[in-house]
């Protein structure tokens, strides 16, 4: 392996494309640090540390692991990643209903281009929308000591002023834009996919805190599952181990699809009647669905706790106690203990590894093409026949894939709630961040074979 590793080293090319990723994910880590200036630092520290087990603070937790983002410290990276995501999940999903968009997808390179150039404005957009949201809704604000989040100096009666709320709003919003540059230039002139990398390099870059937390409140000692101690190790190495094995495997697995291709007479010679093999992977959607169902699944906390509030100002005790039970609610799915919480994840998880394998997978176009090419399917007719026996075995495997997933969302949160572990530390280190990191490192060593394949060496997976 460490042959290997030399022999990466010794390609000039691929040794200053690896270079240039590390430089441009470390300019990243050094922005994610420099909170804004209008933010108090201290107060802000003491506000999180006093509110770590509210189900708002469990919910920016769980964005941050999604997008890069450290909303908590109000930085000028704040906003992270996501609204770039946001916005090419919303142009790849109009691709698929808007005629021109669907137009500009067949245009190839061009279309490509002009596709990319959408979303880049999209997501100024959406940053300006965010960041306007996070200014009004969390830097407005006054901690439980009732000192201002504000520095003196930037604030008006108590306030920031509407000049400085636009600074912070553009600050955030540049942050964004300059991450989306970050990772444009990792795709162009470094190697792997630049904004998977930079949401892999957040996590990473948080896992030491993680074990640290977890070994700082943690007795070298057997103490049951109702605190941290030497059982909790031991499953959390378990999960570690589990879901990366798992992650490899699911990564990897195939449905293989035998095909044929059609004999055909050129002169005097008779080419095709080669047996091959479609692949189909059993994991076509990736993250995405654990993606949009944890963000589905921050709405109903958001919406049950804000109408729980304002109904419990008012009086009366039926009144009272209807606003009690709309915050009930809203903290069962915001802490992710409930029976209720879990079976909506896996549900939801579930159906957006269909929704999205639909959007992804077009079975008819796979039919099209093979037929085109003289490639058929033994014992399906080329067209509807075959496409319909495609999509059949991609329901099937999605199954299994969509199981995969649920099981790797739902069991950090059943194990953050059983062994009274901080639920950052058991996605970390067994769940859905461990998940994202291994899928996005597993396609930067395929990324780095291809370069050594392409000079005739073994690559690091062989």
């Amino acid at each position: 392996m460490l042959e290997k590793l030399r022999v990466v080293f010794t390609i000039p090319e691929l040794r200053r494309k690896i270079f240039l990723t590390l430089f441009l994910l470390a300019v990243y880590r050094v922005g994610y640090q420099i909170p804004m200036p209008m933010v108090d630092g201290e107060v802000l520290q003491t506000q999180s540390q006093s509110t770590s087990a509210n189900p708002l603070s469990t919910l920016v937790a769980k964005a941050a692991v999604f997008s890069g983002s450290n909303l908590s410290q109000a930085t000028i990276f704040g906003l992270g990643i996501m609204p770039y995501i946001t916005a090419s999940i919303i142009l790849q999903l109009l691709g698929t209903v808007w005629p021109p968009l669907m137009e500009l997808k067949k245009e190839g390179e061009a279309g490509r281009k002009k596709i990319n150039e959408y979303t880049r404005y999209l997501t100024v957009v959406l940053c300006f929308v965010q960041s306007t949201a996070y200014v009004w809704f969390f830097l407005m604000g006054k901690d439980s000591g009732g000192n201002d989040l504000i520095n003196d100096a930037f604030e008006s009666n108590g306030q920031l002023t509407y000049g400085w709320q636009l600074v912070a709003i553009l600050i955030m919003t540049c942050g964004t834009v300059f991450l989306m540059w970050l990772g444009e230039q990792i795709d162009e002139y470094g190697i792997g996919n630049g904004i998977s990398l930079l949401i892999m390099a957040g996590i990473l870059a948080d896992m030491p805190g993680a074990l640290y937390r977890l070994v700082l409140n943690s007795k070298l000692e057997l103490t049951g599952f109702g605190s941290t101690g030497i059982e909790t190790f031991i499953v959390l190495g378990f999960l570690f181990v589990g879901v990366v094995a798992g992650v490899v495997f699911i990564t990897l697995a195939q449905r293989r699809i035998p095909t044929q291709s059609a004999k055909h007479v050129r002169g005097r010679r008779v080419y095709g009647g080669t047996r091959q093999y479609l692949p189909l992977k059993i994991n076509q959607a990736g993250v995405m669905p654990i993606i949009f169902a944890s963000s589905l699944l921050m709405l109903p906390t958001l919406l049950f706790n804000g109408i729980g509030n304002s109904i419990e100002a008012k009086s009366g005790t039926f009144m009272h106690s209807f606003g009690g039970f709309m915050s009930d609610l809203g903290n069962m799915f915001g802490n992710g203990t409930s029976l209720v919480y879990n079976l909506c994840y896996a549900g939801m998880i579930y159906f957006f590894c269909y929704f999205w394998t639909s959007i992804i997978f077009n079975p008819k176009e796979i039919s099209d093409n093979l037929k085109e090419q003289g490639t058929f399917i033994p014992g399906y007719r080329p067209g509807k026949r075959t496409a319909d026996y495609l999509e059949r075995v991609m329901e099937r495997i999605t199954y299994v894939g969509a199981g995969f997933l649920a099981l790797v969302a739902v069991v950090p949160t059943v194990i953050s709630s059983l062994m009274n572990v901080d639920f950052q530390v058991a996605s970390f280190y067994g769940g859905t961040g461990l998940l994202i990191a291994v899928s996005v490192a597993f396609d930067l060593v395929q990324k780095i074979d291809s370069h050594l394949v392409m000079r005739n060496y073994s690559g690091l997976l062989e």
